[in-house]
């Protein structure tokens, strides 16, 4: 299942974010990752979830991406959830067929191995694709 939180730039997304990862890993059973473009929120997390830093890898295109994360979910057979703050930007998606197509690749790596992600994206919800308006669980 992938999950949508919408809205604009500095409309409290991440803080959304950051309460429900910490929220939803005293409910898992599996491993929790959290994905952002930098280390800023480290603190801000549960110590038994984990961070992975964007900025630390050479990735540059939206397939590359997606490659880099279906090899993070190849490496722990029990990751349950994973939280990607930024999405758009951590993904270099920059219009909404972009952004459909990945809403597709993830739907298919969440049948394939059980996972759920719940995806931080900058955008109003009247100006999201209509393939991710189903998605959305809270608009900012």
């Amino acid at each position: 299942m992938v999950e949508i939180i919408s809205g604009e730039k500095g409309k409290g997304k991440t803080k959304y974010l950051l309460d429900k990862v910490n929220t939803d890993i005293k409910k898992v059973d599996g491993s929790v990752v959290y994905i952002d473009k930098n280390t800023k929120h480290m603190y801000e997390l549960d110590s038994k979830i984990r961070l992975i830093n964007m900025g630390d890898y050479p990735i540059d295109t939206t397939d590359e991406f997606l490659g880099f994360l279906s090899g993070v979910l190849s490496q722990n057979s029990d990751i349950q959830e994973v939280f990607l703050d930024s999405f758009l930007t951590v993904s270099y998606i920059n219009d909404n067929d972009d952004f459909s197509a990945a809403l597709d690749k993830l739907d298919k790596v969440c049948n394939m191995f059980n996972v759920k992600f719940v995806l931080s994206v900058s955008k109003n919800e009247k100006d999201l694709p209509d393939d991710a308006k189903g998605k959305i669980i809270v608009s900012l």
